[in-house]
Parts: C-alpha cells; structure tokens; sequence
C-alpha cells in the first residue's frame, strides 16, 4: 500500500507541474506574438516617418527624382519668384 502511494505522489506532482509550465508557456507565447506585433507596426511608421523626413529634407534629392522620373517637366523655382496666388471667391 504504501509503495502505491510513494508512486502515485510523484506522478501526480507531475502532471500538475506539467500543467502549470503548459499554462506559462501559453502566457509567454502570447505577451510574445503581440509583442511582435507591437513591434512590426512601430517599424512600418518608422519607415513611413523616415521616408518623409528623407524626401522633406533634401529638395536637390527631390530635383534628383524629378529629373529622372517627370523628364524636365519640373522646374526650380527661387524664393523671390514665388508670389501670393488670390481667388476671387475668397
């Protein structure tokens, strides 16, 4: 009988330890993949963010682009040339 018992309080222990690190497992697993997740959408605004600082910050990259991608169509205009367009609505 008490051979029976010495087995049978090992075995039990196990399967209840067993269960506790399947349920901890899940947890982690879970906090992980939306972790992850956080984490990859963070990267695609860094991205987005980096794009338009890059294309904001360097008008003569943008001439660059212009003149591969538009043919010419674009032109450099100076600061002085600019003037104040009215509508006749407003």
């Amino acid at each position: 009988m008490h051979k029976k018992i010495f087995l049978f309080i090992p075995i039990i222990i196990l399967i209840i330890s067993t269960a506790f690190t399947k349920n901890s497992t899940k947890r982690l697993d879970k906090k992980i993949f939306e972790i992850q997740e956080e984490i990859r959408v963070l990267n695609d605004i860094y991205e987005l963010v980096l794009f338009d600082y890059n294309y904001l910050t360097s008008p003569n990259k943008l001439m660059e682009y212009s003149k591969i991608y538009f043919d010419n169509e674009l032109k450099k205009k100076e600061i002085i040339d600019l003037q104040i367009l009215k509508f006749k609505n407003e």
